[in-house]
């Protein structure tokens, strides 16, 4: 790929984008999250596994079942998004290799061991819940990813069969920029890598 995105194109993602917690009084669509999904699940995944689920919860009634299991910070702003998405994990994504990775159906014959199989659910839904915030904010959304919730209490209502777990939530919505706090630092290139 020999195209590079504009200086405004990685503003938007990165630059420039922020975490909000308040938001506008503006629906996220239905349509919309169809495209943010249709767009996000192009990402890299060990073996194109696609261990993602999400569970996105727009209606007040949705919002009522996750509301119990909220920290106390993450209610408010929770539940005033106009939608939240739950990321979780399918314990049995290797069941879908042999359509995801066609080149070897037999890759699904090699998760053998539960935990290790976890990590690798873990680790890619992680990858894939990235994709879920770079693509929302290249959509025109802002995010609110959080991981203070109560993951026992969620995968008890939204994934009772215990097949899926919660990874993390993220609110999807349009922020109210004049509610933002200034923005933290990160660390420098010098703090964080090595070239080796």
């Amino acid at each position: 790929m020999s195209e590079i995105l504009s200086d405004s194109g990685l503003d938007l993602i990165f630059r420039k984008a922020r975490t909000h917690a308040a938001w506008l009084d503006k629906p996220v669509s239905n349509v919309m999250i169809e495209a943010l999904y249709d767009l996000l699940r192009w990402g890299p995944t060990t073996l194109n596994s696609n261990p993602a689920r999400f569970v996105f919860l727009r209606s007040p009634e949705a919002k009522q079942r996750l509301l119990p299991a909220l920290s106390e910070g993450n209610r408010d702003k929770t539940m005033s998004a106009p939608a939240t998405v739950i990321v979780g994990y399918d314990l049995k994504f290797y069941e879908e290799l042999p359509k995801l990775y066609p080149q070897n159906p037999a890759a699904k014959n090699g998760f053998t061991n539960p935990a290790a199989t976890e990590v690798v659910a873990l680790r890619n839904s992680s990858l894939q819940g990235g994709y879920l915030i770079v693509a929302a904010r290249a959509l025109g959304l802002d995010c609110g990813p959080m991981s203070g919730f109560n993951n026992a209490m969620v995968d008890a209502e939204f994934f009772p069969d215990g097949q899926i777990k919660s990874n993390f939530l993220c609110n999807l919505a349009y922020g109210d920029a004049s509610k933002l706090k200034p923005r933290n630092p990160r660390l420098s290139f010098a703090e964080a890598c090595k070239i080796l």
